[in-house]
């Protein structure tokens, strides 16, 4: 079983379009498809979650959708913060979530000390997230707390986003869209890649368990010999 899951929620909006739908509903569905997943992870025994939910680079995006964005993020943690601490799920974060406008960040900050306490699964929701800006942003703050020190791949982990979470095991890309388009960058470097056609509101447990099968049939060889 892989122990961290990655996933770029992708097409809903294409979902949408092909339904003759706005892209809001598409995006609506796609919030609903999580739901499912995140349980059936935590139920199997996966130990982190990783989903794309808001890249650094979808603030381009018409302000109409990315306020729908925002307000669906707000109605997804309202609605299912109380069951996910049942399931002992944890919410957790990555990205700079200092830019989230303030009503969604207070209601991320909610969700997050909610559920603090809980061990069977961490959910982390990658939120004004970007690989480039995650580097970055380590870089500094190396710099501002421990810059003296030569800096290696073990002191830089450290300050990414991700300190003290393994690595993704599994990374799986929904639409059938071959690019990572700016995620985890440096933790995937020995993930598993899965694409999948299926759009991702159609993304249910039987997709997942697909991808997890294909996971384990492969032999993961991190640079040896085969």
């Amino acid at each position: 079983m892989p122990r961290h899951i990655a996933i770029i929620m992708d097409g809903n909006g294409r979902w949408a379009k092909a339904r003759n739908l706005p892209r809001a509903l598409g995006h609506r569905q796609g919030v609903l498809a999580l739901k499912p997943i995140v349980k059936t992870c935590a139920r199997i025994g996966v130990s982190v979650l990783t989903v794309y939910a808001f890249s650094t680079e979808n603030w381009i995006r018409p302000k109409s959708e990315v306020d729908a964005l925002m307000s669906l993020l707000m109605e997804f943690l309202r609605a299912e913060t109380a069951e996910l601490k049942m399931e002992g799920v944890s919410i957790r974060t990555i990205g700079n979530i200092s830019k989230l406008p303030a009503r969604a960040l207070a209601a991320l900050q909610e969700s997050m000390q909610r559920t603090a306490d809980e061990k069977r699964m961490i959910l982390n929701l990658a939120l004004n997230y970007g690989g480039r800006d995650e580097l970055v942003r380590a870089v500094n703050r190396w710099a501002r707390q421990g810059g003296d020190q030569a800096l290696t791949e073990e002191i830089l982990a450290n300050y990414l986003d991700t300190a003290g979470l393994p690595d993704p095991d599994l990374l799986i890309r929904s639409s059938g869209e071959e690019r990572i388009s700016n995620f985890m960058l440096w933790q995937i470097a020995y993930a598993e890649i899965y694409v999948t056609k299926t759009m991702w509101p159609d993304f249910d447990p039987e997709e997942l368990i697909k991808a997890i099968r294909a996971f384990q049939s492969r032999t993961r060889r991190f640079g040896a010999v085969e």
